[in-house]
């Protein structure tokens, strides 16, 4: 009965709310709600009436007035603002940003729209359809019903290429390896397109610089036979005589200090440089010569193509010293067909200062603030190498969870030099368009936890960074260095290292050094795909060589010292997979699973804590608090005297998922479901319960909850409400509490409602 009633109340709020709208309506007006197309007929199978369908639906306009749950709540807000009589104020935010003004049934243009679809079917091979429309009016509402009967598809019988003697139709005839014009395939006005496109890039890449799709011809014959169509593929009359010749590259002209305003090519000749095919004009001796050999593809007497325009344009941006990069090309006044090549680069300032308020949060639940100020030197040793020395510093407070006033100060400085080539021994090559760079970064930063200890770490890199395209993506550090030192360990924390031993690993000395590499895929910058993904997959190494040649191996009491600390010997892999699957244009679920292992051997008994795996947290497992999982079935809030749990282990696996929609305008929501843990690789009798097993799948934990993001473009701002549905350190066979569940209990809630809030989204 109690849900009977509330289906009642729903449906006269949806009722009202619907006649709220209709009543704002000018006299003699209809409210128009949307178009829908029947496709009709026995000339198609069920499976093309249906994709036929699909696409017809997606082409009547106007589009009526967005929706959720069949009420129309942008319409209502612009109903109720009414006519606002300043333009600004509540009233005008509230109709012309949030409200959504009526589409009125009088703007449909039924005729038109019957055209567009029976254009569209046409265009896709389906001649001669029969296009109808009718409207149904209702409580003044209007709908209209398109009703189209197409004919049997017609569909390619033959494809024929220019077959005359030129090398411009023999390397037509040569691209057609990868035509999108395919006998037995469908009849499609967008593919005849898409082909001459196809076979102009292709020409492209032969040296026809000022051939155009324009200049080819695709006829069709549909009187070949019933239901089939015969291509040809033509090049126009009277082309131009240029767009039938291949051409090469002569001379290449570089100004490397160009600008509008100063016109660069009338300089003094004695400003001129020529390094090997390349003629420079530098006056004021900005930049080596050199890299231009590194960024620049073509070369004299190549023969052009757009390939290596295009990647000598990428290379030239993405160095990211010039501000605005030009290029164009001239027919050269000497025998044969030849390009002369000008690049045209205007640097930005040499010397730049830069200050960044940040807000950030992180896995531990902290929010806060940080202020980096950044100096940069782009072109320091005139290789456009660029030098970056900042300064920050920053507060943390945790704003979800136990908060008992260990807020984190951090201040550091940092120094970095990315060169754009490769420093190596060893010669590098890539034809991507992205430049590869050599990065060195030295750092050092001071992070006080009020009442409880400092830390000081010094850190130093040396590696490479290089883009095979704009998905794949490759950084090597060769070797990568971590020192930290303890400072100021308060009383406080040290009783609570007598409570819990474990806690005095977070303040141990510890030495870091050896190569990390990370490769990292992603195609989410597709945007119209259903399905995208992302990875990442990265293997640190740390005291392997060293361990080896010095024979460390603590377990035979042999620990071996670097200025009096022990360097860490470890292996460490850990896998990152996201998928993202595209409901429609604001919705989609989104998916990560986490996977990584950490081995410590020879000179350590365990992994050092900093490198460990950590879980739960705003961007974890949400129903639990920042590091308060695990490991294993061990339960931590068996140490009472624990202020803060801080659990870390050398095993980890998480997989998130969450459905994604919008609400309303910059207003999205979230349903989610985290599952994960950590383990040890070892016994540890401080923990038991903690060792990875055969039986973990029986240890995970599980949260669930909702969420809303307000997403403001420049920031979004990330609030979770999650509660557990599985317990890991409970006991074997009452892990799962769903039945506990009890939303009025405020017992409950305290115990187990956990709040997140947090910046940007958790994957």
């Amino acid at each position: 009965m109690k849900n009977l009633n509330k289906l009642y109340i729903f449906s006269l709020i949806a009722f009202f709310a619907s006649c709220s709208n209709t009543r704002f309506l000018p006299e003699g007006e209809l409210l128009y709600t949307g178009a829908k197309v029947k496709v009709e007929g026995d000339s198609l199978s069920k499976s093309e009436k249906k994709d036929l369908k699909a696409q017809l639906n997606e082409l009547p306009r106007p589009k009526p007035n967005s929706s959720i749950l069949g009420l129309k709540p942008k319409l209502y807000f612009y109903n109720i603002a009414g006519e606002p009589k300043k333009e600004k104020g509540f009233r005008h935010w509230l109709r012309n940003t949030v409200g959504e003004a009526p589409v009125l049934f009088s703007q449909v243009d039924r005729q038109y729209n019957q055209d567009v679809l029976q254009n569209y079917a046409e265009n896709s091979g389906y001649f001669n359809a029969e296009t109808t429309s009718d409207s149904t009016r209702r409580n003044k509402k209007a709908s209209v019903v398109y009703t189209i009967k197409p004919k049997k598809q017609y569909v390619i019988r033959n494809v024929t290429f220019p077959d005359d003697s030129t090398q411009l139709a023999k390397d037509i005839r040569d691209a057609t390896r990868r035509s999108r014009l395919r006998p037995k395939r469908g009849y499609s006005l967008e593919a005849i397109k898409e082909e001459r496109i196809r076979i102009d890039s292709r020409l492209k890449e032969k040296g026809y610089y000022f051939f155009n799709a324009d200049y080819l011809l695709i006829q069709a014959d549909t009187t070949v036979a019933p239901h089939e169509v015969d291509l040809n593929v033509k090049i126009k009359e009277n082309i131009p005589d240029l767009a039938k010749k291949q051409f090469r590259i002569k001379d290449i002209f570089v100004y490397p200090n160009y600008t509008i305003q100063n016109d660069s090519i009338r300089i003094a000749s004695d400003s001129v440089v020529r390094h090997n095919d390349f003629t420079i004009i530098d006056p004021e001796n900005l930049f080596e010569p050199r890299i231009f050999d590194r960024t620049l593809y073509f070369k004299k007497n190549d023969l052009y193509n757009r390939t290596d325009h295009n990647l000598s344009l990428n290379r030239l941006v993405n160095m990211g010293t010039f501000k605005f990069v030009k290029n164009e090309f001239k027919v050269a006044d000497t025998t044969g067909n030849y390009l002369n090549t000008f690049y045209y680069l205007t640097p930005m300032p040499k010397k730049s200062i830069r200050t960044e308020l940040l807000a950030k949060t992180n896995s531990a639940n902290y929010t806060g603030t940080e202020l980096n100020v950044n100096w940069s030197n782009r072109n320091t040793f005139k290789g456009a190498e660029l030098l970056t020395i900042s300064a920050f510093g920053g507060m943390e407070v945790q704003v979800s969870g136990q908060n008992n006033g260990f807020n984190v100060y951090r201040v550091g400085t940092e120094a970095s030099l990315i060169w754009p080539r490769i420093i190596a021994p060893f010669k590098f090559e890539s034809a991507s368009g992205f430049v590869p760079k050599t990065k060195a970064t030295i750092g050092y930063e001071f992070q006080k936890r009020s009442k409880l200890y400092s830390l000081q770490t010094f850190k130093g890199s040396f590696g490479y960074l290089w883009k095979e395209n704009e998905r794949k993506e490759h950084h090597l550090n060769v070797t990568e260095i971590t020192y930290t030192s303890p400072q100021n360990v308060t009383q406080l924390y040290q009783d609570q290292i007598d409570i819990n031993p474990t806690l005095e690993r977070i303040i141990d000395r510890q030495l870091i050094f050896g190569p990390t590499y990370a490769y990292t895929y992603t195609n989410t910058m597709q945007r119209r795909k259903k399905n995208t993904f992302y990875y990442r997959g990265s293997v640190d190494f740390s005291g392997n060589i060293t361990g080896l040649i010095t024979g460390a191996n603590v377990k035979n009491d042999k620990q071996v010292e670097i200025f009096n600390v022990p360097f860490s010997q470890f292996i460490k892999i850990e896998n990152e997979f996201r998928h993202y699957f595209r409901l429609g244009k604001e919705s989609q679920i989104a998916s990560r699973l986490i996977v990584g292992a950490g081995f410590a051997y020879g000179n350590s008994e365990e992994m050092p804590f900093i490198k460990q795996f950590f879980i739960g947290g705003t961007n974890s497992i949400r129903a639990f608090r920042a590091r308060s999982i695990g490991p294993g079935t061990y339960d931590n809030s068996m140490n009472a005297g624990v202020f803060l749990p801080d659990e870390s282990g050398d095993v980890k696996l998480e997989f998130n998922t969450e459905y994604r929609a919008q609400i309303y305008n910059f207003i999205k929501g979230a349903v989610f479901i985290d599952v994960g843990n950590i383990w040890l690789m070892n016994d540890n009798p401080d923990k038991p319960g903690s060792k990875f097993s055969k039986d973990f799948l029986n240890e995970l934990a599980v949260g669930t909850g909702v969420g809303l993001r307000f997403d403001f473009s420049f920031l979004v701002l990330r609030t979770d409400f999650a509660f557990p549905i599985r317990k890991p350190y409970l006991p074997d066979g009452q892990r799962w509490v769903l039945d506990d569940i009890n939303f009025g209990s405020g017992t409950w809630r305290k115990e187990n409602l956990v709040f997140n809030l947090a910046i940007g989204y958790p994957f």
